[in-house]
Parts: structure tokens; sequence; C-alpha cells
């Protein structure tokens, strides 16, 4: 957290001075106030610029998702329960473990009894509640129903939260396996063919090409192995910065819709992303071009931000939200258009928004549960083939040894 430096005047009129970490400004005030001290001054504390120090602090002092969902549900029960919102919010600041998000919360507490929104206050904090979550708690104070509003918005977290981790926990079984054979094949790379190269040259063995590959890139890691790091490094960070590139970005994400398993399961995650979200907003009073705006900023492919560009021209001009997704099929699933078609001819467009999200959760989910059955063999090929190769590579030269003597 930033530090920031304060003069203050007591009642008696003595003036002191003084530095504290905090937030922001707003909680160093809140802080001295409480005191019973008059503020004169507070500035940032200006700090030795150390490379990766701030992105150390950021890390260490940011909020996780999860501390949001138990503090919008928190939150919503106990309003829901007769506390008042000041009172409710003294409770969670108690409670919180996360300094950042302690001080964040007094804050809220401060302005809230000043005559502020909460809304209009969790703008100060962009880092910790998103625009989603802002708007959805501004259209609950203006319908009445705030704790409502938080319930939705903790649920859509938490909806959220679930489907990344099940998408990541997919992935986790095929980097082991794999990790674990980029390591031993370096092993053996560095420990193992450098004997047997050192025995076929003193013998004078013709060496078909797949051996000479692998004996180059032993001798490689073996005897320049940091002439091997650097061209690794160089690689990586030449693909790097052709991802960071809007074209090698764009490049990128279409590949990823044809790529087998990955593609499907990219177009029914943002489908499920994209109907959640929308319902979520519109159920909580949101309007329909500022629910997909803020839609668009929870999309991260560029290629579903381009759909919602075209829906809010398209809402804007009078014609349906469904005609936008009909007409991108190859990037969102036909059913999505046609539900969103059903829902704006009943009236029922959040409720069915909700139902294809669902729908499409459960997909992921299902997807998610069978990909590692589904890698499992694909692995098993893999490194078959890979031992199977360096095996052969290696047993040729020997035959030929055999047959000489």
């Amino acid at each position: 957290m930033p530090k920031f430096k304060y003069k203050v005047r007591d009642t008696s009129g003595e003036e002191s001075e003084g530095e504290v970490s905090a937030v922001d400004r707003f909680a160093v005030a809140a802080d001295l106030r409480s005191t019973g001290k008059t503020i004169v001054t507070i500035e940032e504390a200006k700090e030795l610029s150390i490379p990766g120090l701030a992105f150390l602090n950021s890390l260490l002092g940011r909020v996780k998702l999860r501390d949001l969902i138990i503090f919008s549900h928190n939150l919503s029960s106990m309003m829901t329960a007769g506390l008042s919102l000041s009172r409710a919010l003294a409770i969670l600041e108690r409670q919180t473990k996360n300094a950042t998000f302690k001080a964040t919360i007094k804050t809220l507490i401060e302005d809230i009894s000043h005559g502020n929104t909460l809304s209009g206050s969790m703008e100060k904090f962009p880092k910790v509640f998103s625009p989603i979550f802002v708007s959805m708690v501004r259209a609950g104070e203006e319908s009445g129903g705030l704790s409502q509003s938080l319930l939705v918005v903790g649920d859509q977290l938490e909806k959220s939260y679930a489907l990344k981790k099940k998408i990541k926990g997919a992935m986790i079984y095929p980097a082991v396996v794999v990790s674990a054979l980029v390591i031993i094949g370096i092993l053996m790379f560095i420990y193992v063919v450098p004997t047997l190269a050192s025995t076929f040259k003193e013998l004078n063995v013709d060496l078909p090409t797949s051996t000479k590959i692998i004996m180059w890139i032993s001798d490689t890691l073996a005897n320049h192995f940091l002439f091997g790091l650097m061209s690794v490094l160089a690689f990586a960070a030449g693909v790097w910065g052709i991802l960071r590139t809007k074209q090698g970005h764009r490049a990128f994400e279409y590949s990823l819709f044809y790529i087998p398993i990955v593609g499907t399961l990219v177009r029914q995650s943002n489908a499920a992303r994209t109907t959640r979200t929308l319902s979520s907003l519109l159920s909580s009073g949101v309007d329909m071009i500022e629910a997909i705006t803020i839609t668009k900023d929870v999309l991260q492919n560029s290629y579903y931000k381009e759909v919602m560009d075209l829906a809010i021209d398209r809402v804007q001009k009078g014609i349906s939200l469904s005609s936008v997704f009909t007409e991108n099929e190859k990037i969102y699933p036909l059913l999505v258009g046609e539900m969103i078609e059903v829902g704006e001819e009943t009236g029922k467009l959040s409720e069915m928004l909700l139902n294809v999200a669902v729908f499409y959760e459960d997909e992921v989910d299902s997807a998610t549960k069978n990909m590692s059955t589904i890698i499992e063999p694909l692995l098993m090929v893999f490194i078959g083939g890979s031992v199977g190769f360096f095996a052969i590579s290696m047993i040729t030269p020997m035959y030929s040894v055999m047959t000489n003597i």
C-alpha cells in the first residue's frame, strides 16, 4: 500500500506530522478524523522506485475475487436481517483479514456517514469493485432492492469464479505431465546421451539423421547450456512480443476457435459469461445499453467485444438484440440467439438469458470433467511417440555397431 505524509492540528492548536500506510487519502483522512484532529495536509510520500517492487506490492495488496463474493453475500444477508448499511459494513470491516480490503471498507463507511451512496463510494476503487459490481449496486439503490442486488452480484461473481476454476483445473493434469516429460528429457540429454554419443564417435558409426539431431541437442545442453537457455528465452520473448501486438493477439484468439475441444470450450464459456452478466444486470434494473457496455468489459476475447459493439449499435437503432447473436453463430452457439429471441417475444429476456447461462455452465462443467479423460490418451500417444523416437534414434546405431562386430 502507498504511504502518506500528513500534518494535523489538535484542539489546542498544536501541529504535528506523521507518515502512515493506507489504500488512499480518504482512508488516511478517515483515521485522522476519528482521533478528533483537524487535517492540515495529506500528501503521498514518494518512495524509491525498485524494479519489480510495484508489481509485488500489487500482488500482495490486491483484493481476491473470493473476498468480494463473501463480502457481497454477507452484506446482503445482514441487510435482509434488518441491519443498517453502516453497521453491516462495520462488521465486515472487522471480519476481513485482507489489509487493503479492510482499508477500503473503512473508507466506504466514512463516505456513507457523510451522505454518499455505496455505489458512488465504490467507484473510487476501480481495482477492487468492477464496473458490473458498481452498476448493480447503483441499480439496487435506485430501485430500493440493494440487498437483492448484492445477492445477485455475489452469485454472478461466484459463477464466474467457479467457471475459471474449472477451466484452470482441467489444464493442471496435462501441464504437470508435459513439465515432467520436459525435465526428464533435459536430464537424459545432459547425462545419458553424451556417453552414447562418445561411443558412436569412437567406433566411427554411420548415424541416422534423427540420432544426429538428438546428439546436437544434447551437445548444446551439456556444453553450451547458457547459449541454449538464452535461445529458448529469446524465442519465448519473441512469441510473447508477437502476442502482445494487436495483430498477433487477434491471430491467437482466432486460432482458439479452431483447436479441437478448446474451440468448443471457448464458445461455451464465453456464451455462459455473456448471458449470465446480461441477465444479472437486466434483472437488477440496469439499462440495456449500459448492460451490454459492461458485459463488453467483462469479456476478454476481442471477437466477442466486437459483437457487443455491434449489439450496442443495433439496440440503439431499435433492432432486436437476438439478431446480433444469430448472425454471429460462428462465435456464439446458435441456441444463444434463439433463446434471446424467445425472451424478447415473451418479455422474459432476463429469465431466458439466465437459462442459457445455466445450460452452458453445465456444458463447460461436463466438458472440463471429461477433458482429463480425453487428454490422457492423447498425452500417452505424445509420450509414447517421444520415447519411441528417442529409443529408435539411439538403438539404431547400436545395431550397426553389433553388425560390424
